[in-house]
């Protein structure tokens, strides 16, 4: 599969003609150019995928491939750094995600960004992106993944700040990039202390065998280096998926263009901190104090996602939080996994794959209302199912999905996430069916909010999207509604031997009652024009309030930031650097500047001056020595 090489290197090249030439082109053809060049990755992932799958097994388990691989440096005899293409079944189910998706939010970029200044740029920024997150999920190695890791949180720097004439465009980007490279600093620690101890920074070694051993019996502050080294990796996956607490850039990414968020929530860069994990399974399996500890944050994470999105009056920013926890969901998973128990890992990538569809589904969906009524605010939609069929149609489809409801792919994919919890903990269960009957609650709150309830006063009649940004929604709500049937357990597992789904059923009854409970809610208080929803806002004004305000965390980083470290840290440090080094350095250079200023007599070239300083100097001396 030699061929798997222009998966990656296509969309290099269409950076790089798009992003040199793309001035010269139209809007027509570079958009053509981006979409064409994508279209042809597509083809050939589902060409890599169609083969790989198709291959016999042996011992029941897919071989992983390495069909590209090269030395790029290296350190010592056994530690170096290599760049190559791995296959494997989540690597390759990771390349069909990625390029359908990405191929989707191409094609309808084409009529949504229609117009706008800097469209060429736009579609080079995306063809890097693809790029980016196509060479990290192929990775073979550790610090291979690392190295694209970054360019996806450039590129998604560049695409986020797309609109560049606008503060809080700026902002946002400055923002995202910041705060994960925070978590960035503690995954290359991680990475250095595991490669340190293993001497590989290959995947299929580190998976493959006992990692950790050469770090047992070693400890720092009271946890093995093991622990240490596993946690600030899962730091950097955290980081990128938006875990609490660096998920404060996600809601904020909200700034770029709709299709960018898209991309960014569906398939691509908020899935690589789960992708990670899954990539260094085994690794973590033999640290379940930090699988324990993915566990913890992720579910956290889940439920405060989902209370904040209940209240949130900006559609995307609903869309924000509720991707926030449906990640959060897939680390659960991830987290109360085995080695014993792989259900939670198949059931992870189970909902990355099927939430990948119906999030970017639900992104475009939003886009295209957004495109209608030039407005985020659910206040300036209502009544919209008359003017946008289409749109409310898959609109609805991927609220069901992610709501939970049969036969649509979410029911499916999140129940055996919920089965996975319970198989673990009570406990575990029932906070993630609470948390799955707030998703139910809150998507069809946004739901009734834009195509039901009041109908707002518009400037112009709202009109469905054109057919480049429709024929995206019909092919994704398909998806939606058939992927779910898939056998993904027979292609995707912990241990590579099938996986035989079966639905659990006393675990889908009660997530299916839950949901409807929270979908009748909603209906209640939302579908018809009341004043229930103010009322119930009244009742509850403080949860209401933190609610909206995001529980202040925002505000709590400002703080820290601005008034303890900048002021409280920085602003010492400056005045010391300013007063006592710059001073110190300062002084120096007065001092010499004065003393040779009253010296420089001494050399004015005059003969009578020399001679009358070497006798008084020669006089000087004499009486020294006669004295003494």
């Amino acid at each position: 599969m030699e061929y798997s090489l222009i998966i990656l290197l296509l969309p290099m090249v269409m950076f790089l003609v798009l992003g040199l030439f793309g001035h010269k082109m139209s809007h027509r053809v570079a958009g053509l150019l981006g979409t064409t060049g994508l279209a042809v990755i597509t083809a050939l992932a589902y060409t890599v995928a169609v083969q790989y799958f198709s291959m016999p097994r042996i011992d029941g388990k897919f071989t992983t491939l390495i069909p590209v691989n090269f030395e790029w440096l290296r350190f010592t005899d056994a530690l170096h750094i290599d760049l190559g293409i791995l296959l494997d079944p989540i690597s390759v189910m990771m390349l069909v995600v990625i390029t359908t998706v990405s191929l989707m939010v191409h094609i309808y970029s084409m009529g949504y960004m229609h117009g706008e200044v800097g469209f060429q740029r736009y579609f080079a920024f995306l063809s890097l992106f693809s790029f980016s997150m196509l060479g990290l999920v192929v990775a073979t190695n550790i610090f291979q993944m690392y190295i694209f890791w970054e360019l996806v949180g450039a590129s998604s720097y560049l695409l986020i700040g797309f609109y560049y004439t606008k503060p809080s465009a700026v902002s946002a980007s400055k923002k995202a990039f910041i705060v994960t490279r925070f978590a960035d600093l503690g995954f290359l620690i991680g990475i250095l202390i595991l490669s340190y101890f293993a001497q590989t920074f290959d995947f299929n070694t580190l998976t493959t065998g006992n990692a950790l051993s050469s770090m047992a019996g070693k400890t720092f502050m009271g946890l093995s280096v093991g622990v240490w080294a596993m946690s600030l990796i899962f730091m950097g996956g955290a980081g990128k998926s938006a875990m609490f607490p660096l998920h404060i850039w996600l809601p904020d990414a909200m700034e770029g263009p709709t299709p960018v968020s898209a991309l960014i929530h569906a398939a691509t860069m908020v899935v690589a901190g789960v992708y990670l994990v899954a990539r260094l399974f085994p690794v973590y399996c033999q640290v379940p104090e930090v699988l324990d500890l993915i566990t913890y944050v992720g579910a956290f994470t889940a439920l405060y996602a989902a209370v904040v999105a209940c209240v949130q009056t900006d559609i995307k920013r609903v869309l924000a939080f509720s991707t926030i926890s449906q990640i959060a969901f897939m680390m659960v998973a991830l987290g109360v996994a085995s080695a014993d128990h792989g259900l939670g890992y198949m059931a992870s990538m189970f909902h990355l794959f099927t939430h990948a569809m119906f999030k970017a589904l639900l992104f475009l969906g939003a886009g295209a209302i957004i495109h209608a009524v030039h407005s985020n605010e659910m206040s300036h939609m209502g009544g919209l199912r008359k003017y946008m069929p289409v749109t409310h149609i898959t609109f609805l489809i991927a609220c069901l999905a992610i709501a939970g409801i049969p036969p649509f792919s979410g029911f499916f994919s999140k129940d055996e996430i919920l089965a996975a919890t319970f198989q673990k903990s009570a406990f575990w269960g029932i906070w993630m069916t609470v948390v799955a009957g707030l998703t139910a609650f809150y998507m069809f709150r946004l739901y009734y909010n834009i195509f039901w309830g009041k109908e707002a006063n518009h400037e112009h009649t709202p009109h469905e999207a054109p057919k480049s940004m429709y024929f995206p929604l019909i092919f994704l709500a398909l998806v939606t509604c058939l992927a779910g049937f898939i056998p993904f357990g027979e292609f995707v597992t912990s241990d590579g031997l099938p996986y035989h789904i079966h639905i659990e059923m006393s675990v889908a009854v009660t997530s299916v009652i839950v949901a409807l409970i929270g979908i009748a809610i909603a209906t209640w208080l939302y579908k018809d024009p009341n004043d229930k929803p103010a009322r119930m806002a009244t009742a509850m004004s403080g949860l209401y309030k933190w609610a909206y305000h995001r529980f202040y965390i925002d505000e709590v980083y400002q703080f820290i930031t601005h008034k303890i470290i900048f002021n409280g840290i920085c602003t010492p440090i400056a005045w010391f650097d300013r007063h006592v080094v710059d001073g110190t350095m300062n002084m120096f250079a007065w001092l010499t500047q004065t003393v040779s200023y009253k010296i420089r007599g001494l050399q004015s070239g005059q003969l009578q001056s020399y001679a009358w300083i070497f006798l008084m100097g020669a006089l000087v001396i004499a009486l020294l020595v006669i004295c003494l």
